[in-house]
């Protein structure tokens, strides 16, 4: 499983065919946080897009925020919010492929790098 971050949602979203490709090369099941499918959602400006936006993630598997993502993501904010900036969604987000041994899709590498254990692709 890979766990894809809503910068790269969004770049589908533009239909970035390079970011397109990448995705569709993976042999591995494509996973989203919870939290990524409420940041897409909140980022909506119309009820069209609302609709195109709830037909888009049903092509991934949302990952509801579970006790042990909630712990992992405590631990992350208690050690990483004041010393790199970790906000609250990115720490959920993290979490997410922590807790599902998955690798995370990101384009923003400087809001995950430092998380010890978090893998990428």
């Amino acid at each position: 499983m890979i766990v894809l971050d809503a910068n790269v949602l969004i770049e589908i979203l533009k239909d970035n065919q390079s970011t397109i490709k990448k995705v569709e090369s993976f042999n591995s099941p494509l996973a989203i946080s919870a939290i990524t499918v409420m940041e897409l959602f909140y980022g909506v400006l119309n009820k069209a897009e609302v609709k195109k936006l709830e037909k888009f993630t049903t092509l991934f598997e949302v990952i509801d925020i579970n006790e042990a993502i909630s712990k992992q993501s405590t631990t992350l904010i208690k050690t990483y919010a004041k010393s790199h900036n970790l906000d609250i969604p990115d720490g959920l987000i993290a979490s997410t492929a922590l807790v599902l041994n998955a690798p995370l899709f990101t384009y923003n590498l400087k809001d995950f790098r430092f998380i010890d254990g978090l893998e990428f692709v």
